[in-house]
């Protein structure tokens, strides 16, 4: 794919712009290049999930998303935001800041079960 930047690692696209040219790339621990690998890649990388996570219910600037990132480092929240928003999970609007696209949305949806889980078992564990 000319003309599309990659990450540091060098293994997915940071502008997707078609999921299917997408998923024909390697991704770290996949040969398959399948959409649920290449999304779990993405997924998988430090603080992602924290960001699409932080901007479930409001937008943020970057400085608020790493204040609630517990303070992590401005240049790895940068390029995570930068693949969230070639993935189009994510959008910058001006003077508001970050905020989930529609399809960022219906991700975070998928959280809600885990997170009916992750309260049910931080219960159990505690009693």
């Amino acid at each position: 794919m000319a003309g599309v930047r990659r990450n540091p690692v060098g293994t997915i696209p940071v502008q997707w712009g078609q999921i299917a040219a997408a998923t024909k790339r390697r991704v770290r621990g996949s040969t398959s290049g399948r959409p649920i690998m290449v999304l779990l890649d993405l997924l998988g990388r430090r603080w992602t999930l924290r960001i699409v996570w932080e901007l479930r219910d409001q937008p943020l600037t970057s400085r608020a998303l790493r204040s609630a990132c517990d303070e992590a480092s401005p240049t790895v929240v940068q390029t995570r935001l930068t693949e969230l928003r070639g993935a189009g999970l994510i959008e910058l609007v001006q003077g508001d800041g970050y905020r989930l696209t529609e399809l960022g949305k219906d991700l975070n949806e998928t959280f809600l079960p885990l997170l009916r889980f992750a309260e049910r078992w931080s219960k159990q564990l505690a009693s």
